[in-house]
C-alpha cells in the first residue's frame, strides 16, 4: 500500500463549485472584516451566490486575549460596517454562553474528597 493511502490523502478533492475569495478588510483598530466572494472554477465572480462577511475581534480577559467571531448578515461592505458592532457582541454572548456551560457541566461532576481539582475555566487558583 502507498503512502498516499494509508494517509487518506487520496481522499482528498478540492471542491471547484464551493470556491470563494477571501479578503481581509480591517481599520487597524478594532478589528477586521473577513469577506468572501463566490467564484467559478474559472476565476471569475459566481453572481448566483451571495458574498458573505464575518466579524473578527479580540476582548481582552483574565486569561489574556479572547477571539470573538461572527457571521454578519449583509450583502455589501459597508452594511458590514454597519453591522459589525452587533456581530460581535453576539460572538461574545456566544462565548459567554459556552463558558456558561462548561461551568455547568463542571459543576455537575461528582467530586471525591481529596480529588484533584482540574478545572482551568475560572483560571489559576
Amino acid at each position: 500500500m502507498n503512502q498516499t493511502n494509508e494517509t487518506g490523502l487520496d481522499q482528498v478533492k478540492f471542491d471547484s463549485s464551493n470556491l470563494y475569495l477571501e479578503e481581509v478588510i480591517t481599520d487597524l483598530r478594532v478589528g477586521t472584516i473577513r469577506r468572501l466572494t463566490p467564484l467559478g472554477a474559472d476565476g471569475n465572480r459566481d453572481l448566483g451566490r451571495p458574498m458573505m462577511f464575518f466579524a473578527q475581534a479580540q476582548i481582552m480577559s483574565q486569561m489574556g486575549p479572547l477571539p470573538v467571531s461572527g457571521k454578519i448578515e449583509a450583502t455589501t461592505l459597508k452594511e458590514a460596517i454597519e453591522k459589525y458592532p452587533q456581530a460581535v457582541q453576539a460572538g461574545i454572548e456566544a462565548l459567554m454562553e459556552e463558558a456558561r456551560e462548561m461551568q455547568r457541566q463542571e459543576a455537575s461532576k461528582i467530586v471525591m474528597p481529596g480529588a484533584e481539582v482540574t478545572s482551568k475555566i475560572l483560571g489559576p487558583r
